[in-house]
């Protein structure tokens, strides 16, 4: 495989079908770099970067870049196609009903994602194997990012240290959260509990990021795997982020955010 393949084939999640659809036709356009750039969200554009800068140090043609590219879109859009989804629970297992427990499709999830991984959470504490996978994901490349509720925007529902602190020990992960000042109905919670890997993996749960959430709780969620929704839940979240509405967390020390 070239590296013009290999750069492809990891942005592909990034960028959607429509997204390498757009961009093989560009290509094959014969449009300069800056024009392929120009008008796009700043998400593609960083996604399609790799793609440009391998063509162009391999040489690899306009068509022959650009037939690859469809080719590429279509066979993911044919496996985005293919749906499947179970449910995942946590707490106690049922002998005459096989269940997914939520610890261990979380920890799956995360380890399926080879280029980004996001995660929304209302609490959370330290629990290691989830931390370790997180540490995992980030040291094979994936970018990692976790929107958490604050003590701030939760009022007196939560106590303790912040739920971003939680994350503390996991260097290069991403922290955002929903700032007060942007929620227009007083007492509105960051409650969203879910996770997407690569655009194509979705985990919606009731399960808060800690311990009893995903292992001794009574809790219940599904795994989706290909369809639109793993792919419109990250755009979301994406659209959420560029509009301000999610912002980044600053450093965080001693349980608390500064």
């Amino acid at each position: 495989m070239t590296p013009f393949e290999e750069a492809a084939e990891r942005a592909v999640a990034g960028i959607g079908a429509v997204g390498l659809r757009t961009l093989a036709e560009r290509i094959d356009e014969s449009w300069p770099e800056d024009a392929i750039l120009n008008g796009v969200s700043a998400q593609f554009a960083e996604a399609v970067r790799p793609i440009l800068a391998a063509r162009r140090a391999t040489g690899v043609a306009p068509a022959e870049a650009a037939a690859f590219l469809r080719g590429l879109c279509a066979g993911y859009a044919r496996h985005a196609a293919s749906v499947g989804v179970e449910t995942v629970w946590s707490g106690p297992s049922s002998h005459s009903v096989p269940v997914r427990a939520t610890a261990q499709v979380l920890i799956e999830v995360i380890a399926e994602a080879t280029s980004e991984l996001l995660l929304t959470t209302y609490s959370a504490k330290p629990h290691e194997p989830l931390l370790d996978a997180l540490r995992s994901a980030l040291a094979r490349g994936v970018r990692v990012g976790a929107v958490v509720e604050t003590l701030q925007g939760a009022g007196s529902a939560l106590a303790g240290a912040e739920p971003a602190a939680a994350f503390g020990s996991v260097a290069g992960i991403e922290l955002w959260h929903w700032p007060v000042t942007q929620r227009t109905e007083t007492g509105s919670k960051l409650h969203a509990k879910l996770a997407v890997a690569d655009r194509r993996v979705l985990l919606v749960s009731s399960a808060n990021l800690t311990q009893s959430g995903v292992s001794k709780n009574i809790e219940a969620g599904l795994l989706v795997r290909g369809g639109s929704a793993p792919q419109r839940t990250a755009e979301h979240i994406a659209e959420l982020q560029s509009r301000g509405v999610l912002v980044r967390l600053r450093a965080h020390h001693a349980g608390r955010l500064t």
